[in-house]
């Protein structure tokens, strides 16, 4: 229903300009909600991250809708959402790139840290996809046989993702980026995250009945080829144009910044067409990137607080207008959610945790490693959204499984806050001895 005066309701030459008056009443909420819902989370010692997921379903029927109903469809009803959501990915493409530029990948020449990666990566795929495929089953048992293997593929795939973005995030509130730890961490992340899309990709497919072998190969291979690509021609051609303009004291000029940009959104196109999502195309430019000191620099000045100030909780608030906490009604099914969140995050911790000592880490370090494999926060959420669109997961699931995705990312701040120390690590991030092997010093810069 067309509510009076809103931008669904009224035709011809004002259209355009109630539109983006409802869109900008609707970025001014999200914005100062998001820095609310971030000082209140700092101040409790979690992650911004976490405040501004928390506060984005609270913007939904959650809490605002349920408290003030006619006001909640006057802000976020009024306007169609395709402005919020291609700012939300345009920001996601921006974050990941970010997140690329700030980890130290030298560390990855050293083989027992590739070994490393390659062990936490598989397990942390491995046992969470078969917990919950599982799980999946039983949640969808009164569905026909089709239908339940397609619930469950899709709840394997959302155990089996970690989200890079909100890692990232976490670890360079906590200056992890340049540890061996936290090196191994995103990169398992980021191996775990790509297979993830291709699971996603796979069950997709699977469920709309279009699933060709050959097609789905060729995708691999693209991503392959893509990743190659990135390393071995835009990278020599990025760090040259970088040299000739040469940014300074966090300073770049406007044409190595547009051309940049333009770099990342070709990237992100490239990897959208190959069907692993747009954000992955950011990521990898950030990644062959990482050891240019001076761009990362001026990235922060120019472009790092505008991202993850302005781009970032868009997301959280689109997403937590989809989420009804109200529609979990009764015992029965606080206790499914219970047991997912609890599924879900043992398969993660417990993965992570084996593979890191089976890599020779030592308790804390495995732990953290663990911990920080079970943050799924963002990732998490774009997954359940496909479903969600494809009616594989009911509405009920859907907020079971936004629960979950928020329980995985609150735990992981106090943790590795609690067992940094014991691994090495300062508070501050800052290196110190104490690592497992000789080869676990903790170094930054």
């Amino acid at each position: 229903m067309n509510i009076p005066g809103t931008a669904a309701a009224v035709t011809g030459t004002h259209k355009n300009e109630l539109m983006l008056f409802f869109t900008l009443l609707e970025l001014t909420l999200i914005i100062v909600a998001g820095r609310i819902g971030g000082a209140l989370a700092k101040r409790g010692g979690q992650s911004t991250s976490v405040g501004e997921i928390i506060i984005g379903i609270a913007l939904g029927p959650s809490l605002f809708g349920l408290l003030a109903p006619h006001t909640f469809d006057y802000v976020f009803h009024s306007a169609p959402p395709e402005p919020l959501t291609i700012l939300s990915n345009l920001g996601l493409v921006l974050l990941m790139f970010q997140i690329g530029l700030e980890f130290d990948f030298a560390h990855l020449t050293e083989r027992v840290n590739r070994a490393a990666v390659l062990r936490v990566s598989t397990a942390c795929l491995a046992l969470p996809f078969a917990c919950g495929f599982i799980l999946g089953l039983f949640v969808a048992e009164n569905a026909s046989p089709a239908a339940r293997i397609n619930t469950a593929l899709f709840v394997a795939t959302a155990f089996s993702i970690t989200a890079v973005p909100i890692l990232g995030r976490i670890m360079m509130e906590l200056n992890l980026t340049r540890t061996r730890l936290g090196v191994i961490a995103i990169s398992s992340a980021a191996v775990n995250d790509v297979v993830g899309w291709l699971l996603l990709a796979l069950v997709t497919t699977l469920t709309v009945s279009d699933f060709v072998a050959g097609r789905f190969a060729l995708r691999v291979a693209l991503v392959a080829a893509f990743g190659c690509a990135s390393m071995m021609v835009v990278r020599p051609l990025l760090k040259k144009a970088i040299r000739s303009s040469r940014p300074r004291d966090g300073k770049m000029s406007a044409n190595l910044l547009g051309g940049l940009l333009a770099v990342i959104f070709i990237a992100a196109m490239t990897t959208y067409q190959i069907g692993i999502f747009a954000i992955f195309g950011g990521f990898m430019m950030g990644v062959i990137l990482y050891d240019e000191a001076e761009l990362v620099a001026a990235w922060r000045v120019r472009l790092g607080d505008f991202v993850t100030v302005f781009f970032l909780p868009i997301y959280f608030t689109y997403t937590g207008l989809r989420t009804s906490i109200g529609g979990l009604e009764g015992w029965g099914d606080w206790g499914l959610c219970l047991g997912i969140v609890a599924a879900a995050s043992l398969a993660k911790l417990g993965g992570g945790y084996l593979a890191a000592r089976r890599s020779g880490l030592n308790h804390p370090e495995s732990a953290i490693i663990a911990y920080m494999m079970n943050t799924r926060g963002l990732m998490e959420l774009i997954v359940i959204n496909v479903g969600l669109d494809l009616g594989v997961i009911s509405p009920k699931i859907f907020t079971m499984l936004v629960i979950m995705a928020i329980v995985s990312t609150v735990i992981t701040t106090p943790a590795l806050r609690y067992y940094m120390p014991r691994a090495g690590l300062a508070p501050s991030g800052v290196g110190v001895e104490g690592a497992a092997g000789g080869t676990g010093q903790q170094t930054r810069g």
